[in-house]
């Protein structure tokens, strides 16, 4: 067990015993902060940036990876909320190129729950990890390319493509990036320390993301895995995947520089804590000092199942429903692999264990960041078993108390 800092709330000891037993020294550091009914009740850290070696503390910064893509979410409802978007209709309405090649009747609603077709780039293309540095190629790679699948009919997690699809939607309806967006309507207002596209006099506090040599697979490796599940590795969706793959991983690297967290890459270099994180859904769900981000309405809406009746796409075996992700509105749902706080939960995990989330009906949010790059996508992250059991301990404690 690692040592532990911050603050406990009274009723929230077990949870910080549980991160800490889940934090050994050797695993780099991590915060958690929850909130509850709008007000933090624990905010702790442990460990070490272990590149810059220093300490981990509760103000250090860390790419937060695909937790970006709730921040995104967020942005798309506010944006929904005053009219400027619609979940609705075909988003060629404001990028008329989006509609070449069967696109003509992909929304904002098949965007934010994975299922346009779009999770990769076309087989071939050259589109990289490096090449997500560059916003005009790769939103016109996405307008020019036709769908892996027809939009609607099945559903496959969009690695890179989410953020800019949603992106350039938003900069072509509202006239500002999304990363310009976010800061006005979510982190300004809200005082949050979480960026899309990190400023140069934040970048001394970050503490970069590191991971054992070796680890990563390569677009070999994926399409050997597929042959060896039976499927064909010459099939379009299979090359697809294995470059997106590839592609994700390079970026990846790509963030743990300067560089990589300037750009903006909505769907994973957010730069954040854990507190600005869990503050940020605490106020999807009620008020954060008189700031309420989302209408009861609007949260329904988001976090109601979109992907339940569907299954990934051909020729993609169906996997058990236990395990598969599901989708609401801009945000994954209760899974066997992240439970999060059971039935009505909504949240975004991030590659390598960070993870936001918030229940309405307990009131909890919650942030969690790190830097050591430790889960591997197929079971809980370990990190997260202890506290997180614990902290639904409470939850259900505070049920039987109403």
């Amino acid at each position: 067990m690692g040592d532990i800092a911050g603050q406990v709330g009274r009723g929230f000891e077990a949870v910080c015993e549980a991160f800490g037993r889940g934090h050994p020294p050797e695993v780099g550091g991590a915060q958690l902060c929850v909130y509850r009914h709008g007000q933090p009740v624990l905010d702790i850290w442990t460990g070490r940036d272990v590149v810059n070696d220093r300490p981990y503390d509760g103000d250090t910064l860390t790419v937060l990876m695909s937790c970006t893509k709730a921040a995104v979410a967020v942005c798309a409802h506010k944006l929904v909320e005053r009219g400027e978007l619609d979940l609705t209709t075909p988003i060629a309405r404001w990028w008329p190129e989006f509609a070449a090649n069967g696109k003509e009747r992909v929304t904002l609603a098949h965007l934010l729950s994975h299922a346009s077709g779009l999770f990769g780039y076309e087989v071939g293309s050259g589109m990289d990890g490096r090449s997500a540095l560059d916003w005009e190629r790769s939103t016109g790679a996405l307008a020019a390319m036709r769908p892996y699948w027809p939009p609607g009919s099945a559903y496959l997690y969009h690695f890179i493509t989410y953020g800019f699809l949603i992106g350039e939607v938003v900069r072509r309806a509202t006239g500002k990036s999304i990363g310009r967006q976010f800061a006005e309507l979510v982190a300004e207002p809200l005082g949050l320390e979480l960026w899309i596209g990190l400023p140069d006099e934040q970048q001394h506090r970050v503490a970069p993301h590191f991971l054992e040599a070796g680890v990563r697979q390569t677009r070999a490796d994926v399409l050997k895995t597929f042959a060896d599940l039976g499927l064909d590795p010459a099939d379009r969706l299979i090359q697809g995947l294995a470059e997106t793959m590839e592609a994700t991983n390079e970026l990846i690297e790509i963030m743990t520089t300067p560089e990589g967290r300037a750009a903006e890459i909505p769907a994973g270099n957010g730069v954040g804590n854990a507190r600005s994180l869990a503050r940020m859904y605490a106020a999807c769900i009620g008020e954060v000092d008189g700031v309420r981000l989302l209408r009861p309405e609007t949260l329904e809406a988001a976090r109601t199942p979109q992907t339940d009746s569907l299954s990934g796409p051909p020729p993609l075996p169906p996997a058990p429903k236990a395990d598969s992700q599901r989708f609401g509105l801009g945000f994954e749902l209760p899974r066997r692999l992240i439970p999060l706080l059971g039935t009505g939960s909504f949240g975004h995990p991030g590659a390598g264990g960070r993870i936001g989330f918030a229940n309405p009906d307990s009131g909890f949010a919650v942030g969690y960041a790190c830097n050591g790059m430790l889960w591997d996508g197929r079971n809980p992250d370990p990190r997260w078993v202890g506290w997180m059991s614990a902290l639904r301990e409470v939850a259900a404690d505070g049920k039987r108390d109403e």
